[in-house]
């Protein structure tokens, strides 16, 4: 019988080879403003979420976002099940990234001011 111990080690170990080898290597393709918008679409948590949600966390409109989320359908990185609808093609992307990228940089920063406030750039 296989204790509770040695499965946990093994999804730990799991874990890290699809970080290192298979995550990783999705993420290093990303620009920086795509690991934003994943990492923001990741705060909101697991299935299918509505495009200006992901825009309210990193103080942009959906307009604004629109080139960053065509450009990670394109890459395979998310879908749009639905218009306005979006969510990761790769089940535990979203672990991943919120293991990768502690906070959103803009949802921190505004959740610190207790206000969201407009920057160039994400």
């Amino acid at each position: 019988m296989i204790g509770a111990d040695i499965a946990r080690e093994a999804t730990r170990l799991a874990r890290r080879e699809l970080d290192q080898r298979f995550f990783r290597v999705r993420f290093d393709r990303l620009t920086p403003t795509e690991r934003d918008y994943l990492r923001a679409l990741a705060e909101l948590g697991e299935g299918v979420h509505r495009s200006g949600d992901v825009a309210g966390l990193v103080g942009k409109t959906t307009g604004q976002l629109g080139p960053v989320r065509d450009s990670l359908i394109r890459k395979g990185m998310i879908y749009s099940p639905a218009h306005g609808d979006i969510a990761f093609t790769v089940p535990l992307f979203d672990q991943f990234m919120k293991r990768s990228m502690p906070m959103v940089r803009r949802a921190r920063a505004a959740r610190q001011r207790g206000t969201r406030r407009r920057e160039p750039g994400l």
